[in-house]
């Protein structure tokens, strides 16, 4: 059999990784970067599943073997594609019979394979203790529109460590985040990302990440990382109404106006019925800055009454008639004097 390897001597083997769970268990969350290498589909997993719980382990190893069987000289082919040095790394869910048998098989076909101890499972358990490690964090708020994603990435292109949850996320935030983008991770792999991004921050510089709910979309922060984000130091950037309604005008003018409909009667009970027929209205008349006006009247009211919440003053940056590129260097040169005004 393979050698069974930690995690931290997995990482730094070399060879693509290879996930051999069933396909929905690899949709529902995987190592960054692994690769979808089923020893089972989801219905041949289900039978091997309830075989070993009616009968027993040994008629479910042999029901296993029965259907990896006629599928090994594919699984050989397709590894020789994916590794063509012959080199790899496996990985089940708990590092038992599928990933060792399959390391097996592809051993026994020259392949040099090591498999990780404890499978995606010890992954699973050191994500949760990477995103608990304490990092500095600066915060950056502000009111919608106020183009923070746009300072983060300019901040990025600077050089500043820089947390995106939103690319991340695949969504910007509100009932319109999903807009234009790709689906969305599952939680469980968006935390998964956010381990993978976390491990790189090393050093006393602190990060950059945007203020947010405990929610970017349908994807929940993990509250190892919630906890340091809310207790961190906080500057808000400030631009006028008629900027942010140019930003939003910008990015949303380019999605379907059905979409946008959708969007806005997701919130109605929150902005009001008036208030959604009218924004409604404006959006069948192609007259999207209108629409945003009254949707931005619930989206800043929600900001303000979470300020009050806090009960703190936060800093402010006035990013007025300035770029994004502006706005990141001035954060970059001034922070410290800013938080402690």
């Amino acid at each position: 059999m393979p050698p069974a390897i930690p995690l931290d001597q997995f990482w730094q083997s070399p060879g693509p990784i290879l996930d051999v769970r069933s396909p929905s268990e690899y949709a529902q969350g995987h190592i960054p970067g692994a690769i979808s290498f089923p020893l089972f589909s989801d219905d041949e997993r289900a039978q091997v599943g309830t075989c070993y719980k009616q009968v027993g382990r040994d008629q479910a190893v042999e029901l296993g073997f029965d259907l990896a069987g006629p599928k090994c000289g594919d699984f050989i082919r397709q590894a020789k594609a994916l590794a063509p040095d012959r080199t790899l790394r496996l990985h089940c869910w708990r590092g038992g019979m599928r990933s060792g048998g399959l390391g097996w098989i592809l051993a026994t076909a020259g392949f040099r394979v090591v498999t990780l101890e404890g499978g995606y499972k010890a992954y699973r358990r050191w994500v949760r203790q990477s995103l608990a490690t304490p990092k500095p964090l600066l915060v950056l708020g502000g009111m919608t529109g106020t183009a923070k994603t746009l300072i983060l990435q300019e901040l990025a292109a600077l050089g500043e460590p820089v947390l995106d949850l939103e690319a991340l996320a695949n969504n910007r935030g509100s009932s319109f985040g999903a807009l234009l983008l790709p689906p969305q991770p599952s939680t469980e792999q968006f935390e998964n990302l956010l381990a993978d991004r976390w491990g790189v921050f090393t050093g006393d510089r602190p990060i950059w990440v945007e203020a947010e709910s405990r929610r970017v979309g349908t994807c929940r922060i993990p509250d190892e990382l919630f906890r340091q984000m809310d207790t961190a130091p906080t500057l808000e950037i400030i631009r006028s109404l008629e900027e942010r309604l140019d930003l939003l005008v910008d990015i949303y003018g380019q999605a379907d106006p059905q979409d946008l409909i959708i969007a806005t009667e997701r919130i109605r009970k929150r902005l009001g019925g008036q208030r959604t027929q009218a924004a409604v209205a404006h959006i069948q008349a192609g007259d999207l800055r209108s629409a945003c006006a009254i949707i931005l009247d619930y989206y800043d009211r929600t900001y303000r009454y979470d300020l009050e919440r806090r009960g703190t003053v936060i800093p402010q940056v006035d990013g007025q008639g300035k770029s994004p590129a502006a706005i990141a260097r001035y954060l970059q040169n001034h922070w410290p004097s800013v938080i402690q005004r």
